[in-house]
């Protein structure tokens, strides 16, 4: 199952507050019931119709299983990250698939 989540930051947001933001995405990379991850910014492709280019930060992460995504959604690091970072962006999509 993929788990991509999208953020767009406030506007507000210092550049230090980023730092502190991409720290707390690579330490909950660290989940164990995370097969596979990685998080980056809109990357310098051409402008197209179809690219969306306007969120701050896309974090993609793989498991093995619903069951492990559910797990994850209630472990103490995902609400660690959720309670340090959410007063930090105005918006967040997440796109679901398998």
């Amino acid at each position: 199952m993929k788990h991509n989540v999208f953020f767009w930051l406030k506007d507000d947001v210092t550049a230090e507050q980023r730092e502190n933001f991409e720290q707390g995405i690579e330490a909950l990379l660290k989940n164990d019931e995370i097969k596979a991850g990685s998080w980056g910014t809109p990357a310098a492709t051409d402008p197209r119709p179809v690219i969306d280019h306007s969120y701050d930060y896309a974090l993609a992460v793989e498991f093995e299983s619903i069951a492990h995504h559910d797990r994850y959604q209630v472990h103490p690091d995902h609400d660690v990250f959720l309670h340090d970072y959410k007063d930090l962006w105005q918006s967040v999509k997440i796109y679901d698939f398998s």
